[in-house]
């Protein structure tokens, strides 16, 4: 217990013991948004109701961690009993596009140049 920050809960409580969600692979981009749905919220903690909180305007799970102060690992299996429950989408990341081939960047370098 610390007087200054009140009762401290250890990560591993909050999560139940798990180091992973065996669901959706959540990567630090993946973009988590609510689902609008009307559930019962009180078989959920403060920790997850803040994810939805976060999660109402759309936020990746980078944000959300860095928001709420918690490790990685531990908002990624919180926002996957959010997924469980259907309170919360999950977006992968776009494909990013390839790079271009190193003779058209020369091409652009010699027509910089060439200006």
């Amino acid at each position: 217990m610390d007087e200054e920050a009140g009762p401290l809960v250890r990560p591993y409580a909050l999560t139940g013991g798990r180091a992973r969600h065996s669901g959706v692979k959540l990567d630090l981009i993946t973009m988590v948004t609510t689902t609008g749905s009307r559930r019962d919220l009180s078989g959920i903690g403060p920790e997850q109701r803040r994810i939805l909180d976060l999660a109402r305007g759309g936020a990746s799970v980078a944000d959300i961690a860095s928001d709420i102060d918690l490790p990685l690992g531990v908002v990624r299996v919180l926002i996957g009993d959010l997924l469980d429950l259907g309170l919360v989408e999950a977006r992968a990341p776009g494909k990013v596009a390839p790079l271009p081939s190193e003779r058209i960047l020369k091409e652009v370098i010699n027509g910089l140049r060439a200006l």
